[in-house]
This record gives C-alpha cells, sequence and structure tokens, in this order.
C-alpha cells in the first residue's frame, strides 16, 4: 500500500491584512473530516519586510469555535484581545489561541520588527474544537522556546520540537505544553541534509505531512517547499530522507468526526449556530 495518500501544491500566495503573505498549504475548500482536527493552515515563507513606521498586520476581528495556533520561524508578532491577554512572540515560540464562544483579536509586527525590518517566517493554524468544546470560554497560552520540549535525532540528524501532543524515541517520551481539547501532535522537525528519520504515527488518526523549506524523499517520491502530503490511514510509521536541510511541521489528530460548517471567521456545527454567531457578534457580545 502507498504511504501517501494524495498530495497537494501550493502555488500562490494571498495576503492577510497587510502584514502576512500566506500561502494555503491546507485548503479551505478542503476543509472537513479527512484532515480533522485541523481546518486550514497558511505559511507565509521566508518574506523580507522593509523598516518601517506603520505596524503591519491584521486589525481587530471575531473568531468562534476553533483555535488559532501561530508559530513563528523568524521575526515577531504582538497579539491583542478583547479577553484582556496581550502577548509577543518571537523565533521559535507558539501562541495558541482558543477563540471558544467568541473573542476579539489583532495580530501585527511587532513594534521591534517594524523598526527594524526582518524576514517573517511563521504558520497560522486553524483548530477545530469538538461540538462539546465550541462555547467553552475563550483563552490564550503564550508556549515560549524555553517550554517547548527540543529532541535531538541521533547522528546529528536533526530536530523534533514537541508543540502539542507527544514524540517517543529510544530514549523516552517528549510532551508539548499545548493544552488541546481533542487528542493530537503537533512536531515542528528540522533534518539535516542526508538525514534519514523514521516517524511513528498514529494509524487511527489523519496524519499529515507540510513541507516548508528543502527537498525530502518520502516513499520513493521526491517534494519540496510548499507540498502537502496527506498520509493514509491505517499507516503507522513513515521515513522521510532529507535531501537538503529541511524544515517540517507534521500534524497527526484524532478526527472529530462531527459536521462541519464554515463561515468567515466562524466555524462550527450547524447553520443555524452560525447564524448565532453572527447575531452575537453584532450585538457585542465578543468583546
Amino acid at each position: 500500500m502507498n504511504v501517501i495518500q494524495k498530495v497537494y501544491r501550493s502555488d500562490r500566495s494571498t495576503w492577510v491584512g497587510d502584514g502576512f503573505p500566506t500561502n494555503s498549504m491546507l485548503p479551505m475548500h478542503e476543509m472537513g473530516n479527512a484532515t480533522s482536527p485541523f481546518l486550514v493552515m497558511g505559511y507565509t515563507g521566508e518574506y523580507a519586510f522593509a523598516p518601517s513606521h506603520h505596524q503591519r498586520g491584521v486589525g481587530m476581528h471575531p473568531h468562534r469555535g476553533f483555535e488559532t495556533v501561530t508559530i513563528v520561524y523568524e521575526g515577531e508578532l504582538e497579539h491583542h484581545d478583547s479577553k484582556g491577554n496581550h502577548g509577543k512572540i518571537a523565533e521559535n515560540e507558539v501562541q495558541w489561541m482558543t477563540a471558544g464562544r467568541g473573542i476579539m483579536h489583532e495580530e501585527h509586527h511587532s513594534k521591534g520588527f517594524t523598526k527594524t525590518g526582518g524576514t517573517l517566517d511563521m504558520v497560522q493554524l486553524w483548530v477545530n474544537l469538538p461540538s462539546h468544546a465550541k462555547m467553552t470560554e475563550p483563552r490564550y497560552q503564550e508556549l515560549t522556546e524555553a517550554n517547548i520540549p527540543e529532541v535531538r535525532l541521533a547522528d546529528d540528524q536533526g530536530i523534533v520540537r514537541v508543540i502539542a501532543g507527544e514524540y517517543t524515541d529510544i530514549h523516552g517520551t517528549a510532551t508539548g505544553p499545548a493544552q488541546t481539547f481533542s487528542a493530537m501532535n503537533i512536531l515542528d522537525v528540522r533534518l539535516n541534509a542526508h538525514a534519514v528519520q523514521d516517524f511513528q504515527l498514529n494509524p487511527a488518526w489523519n496524519n499529515m505531512i507540510f513541507v516548508l523549506k528543502g527537498k525530502v524523499e518520502v516513499d520513493q517520491q521526491q517534494f519540496s517547499a510548499m507540498h502537502t502530503l496527506y498520509i493514509n490511514e491505517h499507516t503507522e510509521s513513515i521515513q522521510i530522507k532529507a535531501n537538503t536541510d529541511t524544515k517540517l511541521l507534521i500534524l497527526s489528530g484524532q478526527p472529530l468526526n462531527e459536521p462541519i460548517v464554515a463561515h468567515g471567521p466562524f466555524v462550527m456545527n450547524t447553520e443555524a449556530e452560525i447564524r448565532q454567531a453572527f447575531v452575537d457578534f453584532q450585538s457585542g457580545k465578543f468583546s
């Protein structure tokens, strides 16, 4: 059986606000239980910004029913939301925001990054909430470089940073700091050129590999940056060969197997819940 079920290649970038050139690595039109609990994912690539007096980004906007996970590889971002949370994340840090029953938030380049300019390299992932948690109280988690476990692979093959869930090798199990509402693993993987590494997968979960930088070989096929690999169900392990220095994101999650109804910034289970989200937003209940 082939390990790879299908491949998606992101071939164009669109702007989110004026601060985030975004390649859609997990397209919204494919949102469904085949990728659950993951909904969409956008990647900026390594985009160079000139110094500016204007903080680029996205102004205050609403969300309900899911979580946003922002992983910064290079650059620095600031977050503000209607619940009073204010955070700043830089290289190798993660911002995990649970919109739950409703939140307003904004994201911008930090004041320091705006002033100096530089390369912004980041991912933003939308993670669905199970039906019982759709209306949970919003929360904000700031995962720093210090509290994200980093596993050094044997023979200097690279590192695995465990953002959520677990990663197990011969030395034991590393557990990520993110608190989640359903079972998942989010692994930030950096492989050195010529590395050959096996990764264990849960065959009952949805598993995907995002090639963000470099060139790899998987299942005797070659892939480069901006490729998303959907792994066949029942796959228990996968071998990745790095032809160059490579940056990957491996996502694995227990599918929620629930209806998904999405409209703009709201992801719920029914059309009625979407209509109610608009009513609640317009009546100021997200503030």
